[in-house]
């Protein structure tokens, strides 16, 4: 009684436990929850875009810091790049499969923060 049911349900080995130091799954979460590719993830989650429209949609990233999480997300196989025949080349990224399958929760995540931010900076401003 007063067990975590979801606990157990959840696999406890080095290779496939986050809670363990050498998992190698830390560095895929570290990834997808990091500063900015939740906000990337979910706003693909829309449809496809352009590197600019990505940039001017998800305030306060700069440029150097949207191609770096693209590029990683890409490698991931979160995202894929798609290089259209124009001069220039138009460059889009949109999910793949996976992206859209992780972009899910981030983005009932996201809502949560949206809907409990502002309780959540109350306590911390009773707190001081």
């Amino acid at each position: 009684m007063g067990e975590n049911v979801e606990a157990k349900l959840l696999p406890r080995n080095r290779h496939s436990d986050l809670f363990h130091s050498e998992c190698p799954g830390r560095a895929v979460f570290d990834r997808i929850t990091g500063r900015w590719a939740p906000l990337v993830l979910v706003k693909l989650a829309e449809g496809p875009l352009r590197f600019y429209e990505l940039r001017d949609q998800i305030g306060g990233i700069s440029e150097k810091v949207l191609s770096e999480k693209l590029r990683l997300l890409t490698r991931d196989g979160l995202i894929e790049r798609t290089v259209e025949p124009a001069t220039p080349p138009r460059v889009s990224y949109a999910l793949t499969d996976m992206g859209h399958s992780v972009a899910k929760p981030l983005r009932q995540l996201m809502r949560w923060v949206a809907d409990h931010g502002n309780a959540i900076l109350t306590a911390r401003d009773d707190q001081n």
